[in-house]
């Protein structure tokens, strides 16, 4: 059995991510097919992942790619998760992890429907709130979830929960309908009414933000085509790693593995990972690099297992409670500590590891770099890690 170490593990990370300067790619489209998916949870996170792993791309480039041609769209899928996804691997989610996170979500609505008293039988007001949706998106062009809520009545109705907790509170349904809708692909998230480091989504018809609906492929073929695109960007992993990331069953991920007839491969620590059919071959270090990488950006998030590239005793400094991974600053294919913006968005690392002189000025070039190409917008975040927090306190 072929043997992969860490240290090569490293190596992949740095190429085919395209973080070391000589493995930068061309364009939005070329970094999320490298990354499979882009993180979408913080809607900076896409323009920084984009930026740390390409050279003269502008965040207008990325809003080009998502809201002009339309070659990256923003999906719920895998954990229920936004992501931005390239176009043509859509049919895939949509038949698997999508329908995975659609049905799920159709059951919850439909229950607390019927638990917080709105209508007596859940699952009928769900398929009409659903309906006037769509109907009235056909008419009317994108839209806000505030204006839909406002112009369908349908979609009329709130639930109190937690009003103990400081996350309780009344909330309206109505936006968990389009969150459904857009998961099973009915809809999609069109023109975004904000700056592009803020979330304000309008909806549309899918068919009529893309030409067309995509049509879903089998559970079992999307799940294979997933994963095939995990590999390529992430392999090798374990079992465990794919199963977390997809937030599927280890049955979906062990019939994908056998359908892409994936290799076997030992890691450090006893391990068994997964790669590729060809991809055994060993991919030599690049060289030292730096990189800064926002707030859930995908190489940071691509793997249950982080030991190859992370300090468990860093995690707390590093991740929330939940496992939410806040900035991370990068030295040689190891996360190091964090960066943050000062008042005049300026960017600057916080470092938690030593690097040494050469880590050092190689991390302080991309912070030059990073905050050159913000050109002072200041960047909010709702996932800070205990490293930034620490940093902006006065």
């Amino acid at each position: 059995m072929r043997h992969i170490d860490d240290a090569e593990r490293r190596a992949r990370l740095a190429v085919r991510h395209g973080l070391h300067p000589a493995h930068r790619l061309a364009d939005p489209v070329a970094v999320t097919r490298a990354m499979t998916v882009l993180h979408a949870t913080e809607p900076a996170t896409v323009h920084l992942a984009v930026h740390a792993r390409t050279e003269g791309v502008s965040p207008e480039d990325v809003d080009a790619a998502l809201y002009e041609d339309r070659s990256l769209v923003k999906q719920l899928a895998m954990r229920r998760t936004l992501f931005v996804f390239p176009r043509d691997l859509l049919p895939a989610t949509l038949g698997s992890a999508s329908a995975r996170v659609a049905a799920e979500q159709r059951r919850v609505i439909a229950r607390d429907i019927e638990k917080h008293g709105v209508a007596d039988d859940g699952a009928a007001w769900v398929d009409a709130a659903a309906s006037a949706v769509l109907a009235h998106l056909a008419r009317s062009g994108p839209l806000s979830a505030r204006e839909l809520r406002e112009r369908v009545p349908e979609l009329t109705g709130s639930m109190t929960v937690n009003l103990d907790k400081k996350y309780g509170g009344t909330f309206q349904i109505g936006p968990r309908v389009l969150t459904m809708l857009g998961a099973e692909g009915r809809i999609s998230r069109g023109p975004n009414a904000g700056h592009w480091r803020i979330n304000r989504p309008t909806w549309t018809l899918a068919d009529a933000w893309l030409g067309e609906r995509p049509a879903p492929l089998t559970s079992d073929e999307g799940y294979a085509e997933l994963v095939r695109r995990w590999l390529t960007t992430f392999g090798p992993g374990t079992v465990e790693d794919v199963q977390w990331w997809l937030g599927s069953t280890k049955a979906a991920v062990r019939s994908a593995l056998a359908a892409l007839d994936a290799v076997e491969v030992s890691l450090d620590g006893g391990q068994v990972g997964w790669v590729l059919p060809g991809d055994e071959e060993p991919v030599p270090d690049p060289g030292p690099w730096a990189a800064l990488l926002p707030t859930l950006d995908p190489t940071t998030m691509g793997w249950k297992g982080r030991g190859f590239y992370l300090d468990p005793a860093d995690v707390p400094y590093l991740f929330d409670t939940n496992g939410n991974a806040g900035n991370t600053a990068w030295w040689g294919g190891r996360i190091v500590g964090a960066w943050v913006q000062d008042d005049d968005g300026a960017v600057r690392v916080v470092p938690h590891r030593d690097v040494g002189a050469e880590g050092r000025a190689a991390l302080d070039a991309e912070a030059a770099r990073l905050t050159a190409w913000l050109g002072g917008t200041r960047i909010s975040n709702v996932y800070s890690n205990a490293l930034m927090k620490q940093a902006r306190l006065p």
